[in-house]
């Protein structure tokens, strides 16, 4: 099949890391992928793609100045991107499109009409991630048109009106086990773990909290936290004035975690929201024991509590304390829990969802050949 691909860019983030890693995984089955990426393409791709992948940037995501500059602007993107899907086969349109993110699917979908069969995929869950009332009105008005709306648990599909709804098929995110190549950092163990983009979503401080007040519980734990972004400077004030700057460590982002989730001893997921929290899924393949704040949408379709992992109410700093400090405690606990971690390799398995994705892709493109 010949399948183009439209993402805003390739840098790092968990919506970029599965799509980068599902485009290899279809190119690998030997489909034609054809990616554009609405940046300019002076920062190269944090992921690696696929050799048989042709990836162009399409220099569409500059900033606007002002309201009315900003609908010039997109109405730009939408005739180069459809110029661009048009002929992106030798000239040739692709026999299917398929698109991530919210304001990229409306864009997609607002190039390509009803000309081509589109598959959007929403990554997080759109009641907790506001995107302005400008593109939820074009949201609303663009997904009916969408062959398919991918989305990554029933709660996000019951979120859209019964008339997205129908499109709606749930695809989880395919879970792999991590990368080990390139260094690791040394880190004292026992280890308690995050791993995620530095942002209020993520919900650190919480989990700082949590950790300060278990500290003189259990002082042979380090907690650390893998991740980059705007809330770092905020996180080493608070750590600070916890007094445990020695004992939380914020190491940076790792393009090869694995080595780290493998000597961890717990993994704690603190998010407010999630779409699919691929970290969560991760360390469990890692064979690290969770705890989760059971947030919209994602972790109870992924711990199964009291088999794997702790499920606690979201946002609840006083039960992720609780949870953290019974796990932190009990060694054979964590141990019973490591062992049944790794079966969401099987769960949640690249070549099912994979089989998951084609079958779609397939289906979309049959009907659009019968109209």
């Amino acid at each position: 099949m010949n399948l183009v691909m439209v993402i805003s860019s390739l840098q790092m983030g968990g919506a970029e890391g599965i799509f980068a890693r599902l485009a290899g995984s279809l190119a690998a089955r030997g489909h034609s992928i054809t990616l554009f990426t609405l940046d300019d393409g002076s920062v190269p791709p944090f992921y690696a793609l696929h050799p048989r992948i042709r990836h162009r940037a399409l220099d569409l995501a500059r900033t606007s100045n002002g309201p009315l500059a900003a609908i010039f602007a997109n109405l730009g993107r939408v005739r180069a991107l459809r110029q661009a899907i048009a002929s992106a086969f030798d000239g040739q349109p692709p026999q299917a499109v398929l698109s991530f993110m919210d304001a990229t699917n409306v864009l997609t979908l607002l190039a390509v009409g009803r000309s081509l069969p589109v598959v959007v995929s929403e990554r997080v869950h759109p009641a907790h991630y506001d995107i302005n009332l400008f593109w939820r009105s074009l949201r609303r008005m663009a997904y009916p048109r969408a062959a398919a709306v991918a989305v990554q648990t029933l709660g996000v599909a019951e979120f859209f009106p019964p008339r997205i709804r129908a499109l709606c098929h749930v695809l989880p995110n395919p879970v792999t086990a991590p990368e080990t190549e390139g260094p690791t950092p040394d880190m004292h163990r026992p280890l308690l773990l995050g791993m995620g983009r530095l942002d209020r979503q993520k919900g650190f401080d919480l989990l700082l909290t949590a950790f300060g007040r278990l500290a003189a519980h259990f002082p042979d734990w380090t907690l650390a936290i893998l991740g980059e972004g705007p809330e770092r400077e905020r996180l080493e004030r608070q750590r600070v004035s916890l007094g445990l700057a020695d004992r939380i460590l914020l190491p940076g982002r790792l393009n090869a975690p694995g080595g780290v989730l493998r000597k961890a001893d717990l993994f704690v997921l603190s998010s407010r929201f999630e779409g699919f929290p691929n970290a969560l899924c991760e360390a469990m393949a890692c064979g690290l024991p969770a705890v989760a704040f059971n947030c919209p949408s994602g972790p109870a379709e992924i711990v199964r509590h009291e088999v794997d992992g702790l499920l606690v109410p979201p946002g609840n700093v006083e039960e992720l304390t609780d949870a953290l400090s019974r796990l932190m405690g009990d060694e054979t606990l964590r141990r019973s829990f490591a062992e049944q971690a790794p079966n969401i390799l099987e769960r949640f398995g690249l070549e099912k969802v994979l089989d998951m994705w084609e079958t779609i892709l397939m289906h979309i493109t049959k009907d659009k050949e019968t109209k």
